[in-house]
């Protein structure tokens, strides 16, 4: 090879890596506690005996990055954040600069817990599977329902205006149940609605290996169901225009019919369609343990208790692993049930994309 020859290709291979620099990273999601007080079906964190938390000793030296780095918007995952030992030491540094943070929850402490998430929290999104009896069954908690909406009211007592929204996961045991989730959400005062597809295959939220299959068939719909979830679906559009079109419901039509076609896939019926996402490069997951994920779903990146945060999201591993990703192809992405999108934003309206864009899409399949 010549050396005019070596020089372009040694060119290209540096302006492709500079194009997977992160020189802006508006999301950021934090694991503040490693375990959970509910018993979901769909998710094995509750399993978990030993216990993490991500400290605010832990996020001192990060905070530089994180300036640097733009984060406009946090994201208390998980996890339970309400089991934090010191919930608000972790979200104080983070107020000071400037950085909306939302809280998702199961609810079953956010009544005891009401004055301080107040405080220190911009928006809520609990968790919610339905009516009360469908909700509580999934939970594995009798009284689950009950104290999401005693920690519900107690918020709106404090702060009337605030936002909280519901995320509900579909899958078997709720799938024949979207409109009553709708009318329960509206029941409890919540200011929206949002339905996702159960992760069956990934290996988060404790699943090492992933389930096995007969595991995922306790959460799959089987293919009656899943026609019957398709009736429900185009019931809920059709008797729902309303919702959908204010954003109480936050799915768009063509969203909440891709849960559907996500099942099918599972059933191989259909292909399974990638997502439109550009999650690894807006976004990041910091564990509980200080490890560090693109997304929820994808192998670690590194770890904030080696490296600056900023070198772990710019370092060999990380900027290997998106020059390589190639998201229609990934059998991670394919099966992905929570993809993010952040379009580039207008110059003249900062932060516009996380805003209107980015909170439609964030939350954690499968758990709350």
């Amino acid at each position: 090879m010549s050396g005019s020859t070596e020089l372009a290709t040694t060119s290209r291979q540096l302006d492709q890596a500079s194009r997977h620099q992160i020189q802006a990273l508006p999301i950021l999601i934090l694991f503040p506690h490693n375990r959970c007080n509910c018993r979901c079906v769909m998710c094995d964190i509750w399993r978990i005996r030993q216990v993490r938390e991500l400290t605010a000793q832990d996020l001192e030296p990060h905070l530089e990055s994180i300036r640097r780095l733009g984060v406009r918007w946090v994201v208390f995952s998980g996890g339970e954040p309400h089991l934090h030992s010191d919930l608000g030491a972790l979200a104080e540094p983070l107020r000071s600069l400037g950085i909306r943070i939302t809280l998702l929850t199961a609810g079953l402490l956010l009544e005891r817990y009401a004055v301080q998430t107040a405080r220190i929290i911009d928006d809520v999104i609990v968790s919610l599977d339905g009516p009360a009896p469908i909700h509580n069954q999934i939970r594995g908690v009798p009284r689950a329902f009950e104290l999401l909406a005693r920690g519900v009211r107690a918020l709106r007592e404090l702060r009337p205006s605030m936002e909280i929204q519901a995320r509900s996961t579909v899958q078997k045991a709720n799938c024949l149940h979207l409109r009553a989730t709708v009318r329960t959400a509206k029941e409890l005062g919540l200011n929206s609605a949002s339905f996702l597809a159960a992760d069956l295959t990934s290996e988060a939220f404790n699943r090492p290996g992933g389930w096995e299959r007969g595991r995922q068939f306790a959460i799959l719909p089987g293919p009656g169901e899943v026609d019957q979830l398709e009736g429900e679906i185009e019931r809920l559009i059709s008797e729902h225009t309303t919702d959908i079109e204010s954003g109480f419901i936050v799915e768009n039509p063509d969203k909440l019919r891709r849960i559907v076609r996500h099942f099918r896939a599972h059933l191989g019926q259909v292909t399974a369609e990638p997502p439109r996402c550009n999650a690894p490069w807006v976004s990041a997951v910091i564990e509980s343990d200080g490890t560090v994920r693109p997304c929820f779903f994808h192998r670690p990146i590194g770890n904030i208790r080696e490296r600056p945060l900023v070198d772990v999201l710019n370092g060999d591993e990380a900027l290997a692993f998106r020059q390589e990703l190639n998201i229609a192809s990934n059998p991670v992405c394919q099966k992905c049930v929570c993809s993010l999108y952040v379009p580039p934003e207008s110059p003249s309206s900062p932060g516009a994309a996380v805003g209107a864009g980015a909170s439609r899409h964030l939350g954690r399949p499968g758990l709350s």
